[in-house]
């Protein structure tokens, strides 16, 4: 039985992570998925797949945490060291695991791919570990026990190490300790600063109970409010959460849009889908990030018929019919223009509602009236059309793309809850 208060660390196995090919979003997975249980993540590690890398790293691991979880370097091909320097680590000899063999068939063989020597070795699996069932690919997850430490092998892949997390680790997590009660709530909130917002909210905060913090998780156009409470008992942290959510939300009515932990596309999706609506996009600075975004949602063809992206002026002007003279007179970026741009995108997609933007997303292309940063976002329906100017103030080409997304998608679920509250 392990510790109630347990450390673990993660260690990532890549040369691919070491040289920035990829990045390592393994990690936060798993870290995510220990919080939940109140495990708490002392230290995070990337190493080479390097023999004595590998041991040096399960060595200092060993020494301040009582969990290490080890991903990547399970692969069949030669260069993936893990297994073979693991095996030595907990004096181990390799046997052939008749489960585990016949699953690579299985998996294979149907996909029409050979079988050979180095697939049948990953079935080769120290003696003295416990196999963790990988049921999306080859390289099964292994358990180790030693010295009261337990160590836990996986494959890098991260849809196959999540697999195993879920299927086979954490069930045998919750077996081996017994963890306080924790609870997460988060709220979702668009169009305030990070700093403005903790302003605001500082008398609210002051006054939370010693045992819920509160943690501010930004990213452009997007807050995640996160409270956490730690106790003995579950029901009862709960309430005391929802307790004080019920008077954190009317300080921030005007930004708040999910008590879920999840994105904008999401709660449009809901909106959209439970009134029966369909959207369209004509987009300019965004480039069709907007579709990307709406259409990421699975689903989204009961709802989202289509998309212009009208970059230029002149399929402005020939697809979505915005006069030349307008686009002369008050440039592209100009409330008139995303006006006619969210009409058109309505009438030419047969849509309830629509959205247009129009901006300079820079890092180039700014003027003293207009400078890198402004962008006109429109949302339309039948009754009427809603138009905003934003002023960004950010060189940064993809962070003021994902500013005007997050934006105009919010403008847009402001504009469905107003039409069809009352109906």
């Amino acid at each position: 039985m392990l510790p109630q208060n347990i450390n673990a660390e993660i260690i990532t196995i890549g040369d691919e992570i070491l040289i920035g090919q990829i990045i390592d979003s393994n990690s936060a997975w798993i870290a995510q998925q220990l919080n939940l249980l109140g495990i708490n993540v002392y230290q995070i590690t990337s190493i080479s797949d390097n023999n004595k890398h590998i041991i040096n790293a399960l060595d200092l691991a060993s020494s301040r945490a009582d969990l290490i979880l080890v991903t990547g370097g399970l692969g069949p091909t030669r260069d993936d060291l893990t297994k073979s320097t693991i095996t030595n680590y907990f004096n181990a000899k390799l046997k052939k695991d008749e489960t585990v063999l016949n699953h690579i068939r299985q998996l294979l063989e149907p996909k029409k791919v050979t079988v050979n020597e180095l697939n049948i070795g990953q079935a080769d699996v120290p003696d003295n570990c416990q196999v963790l069932h990988n049921a999306y690919g080859t390289a099964p997850g292994m358990w180790f026990e030693k010295n009261e430490k337990i160590y836990v092998f996986m494959p890098g892949v991260p849809f196959e190490m999540r697999g195993i997390v879920k299927e086979e680790l954490l069930p045998r997590l919750k077996q081996y300790f017994k963890s306080p009660a924790i609870v997460h709530k988060t709220l979702m909130l668009q169009g305030i600063a990070e700093s403005m917002l903790a302003k605001h909210i500082e008398p609210w905060e002051l006054q939370l109970p010693s045992n819920i913090k509160l943690a501010y998780l930004p990213s452009p156009g997007i807050i995640r409010l996160r409270l956490t409470a730690r106790g003995d008992s579950q029901k009862a942290l709960a309430g005391l959460i929802d307790v004080e959510i019920n008077k954190l939300k009317p300080l921030i009515e005007d930004w708040f849009f999910s008590e879920q932990d999840e994105q904008l596309e999401m709660v449009i999706s809901k909106l959209l889908k439970n009134n029966n609506k369909t959207i369209s996009t004509a987009e300019s600075c965004t480039g069709g990030k907007l579709a990307s975004l709406i259409t990421s949602i699975s689903g989204a063809s009961e709802y989202f018929r289509g998309s212009v992206v009208a970059y230029a002026n002149d399929i402005k002007i020939k697809i979505l019919g915005v006069p030349a003279e307008i686009i002369a007179t008050n440039g592209a970026v100009s409330q008139t223009v995303v006006e006619i741009m969210a009409q058109q995108a309505r009438e030419l997609f047969n849509t309830d509602y629509a959205i247009a933007t129009s901006g300079i997303a820079g890092p180039e292309g700014g003027t003293p009236e207009k400078p890198v940063g402004t962008v006109w976002i429109a949302v339309s329906s039948h009754n009427q059309t809603i138009t905003k100017m934003y002023s960004f103030g950010d060189n940064n080409r993809e962070r003021n793309i994902q500013r005007t997304s997050s934006s105009a998608l919010n403008e847009l679920r402001k504009l469905i809850l107003l039409e069809t509250e009352g109906e």
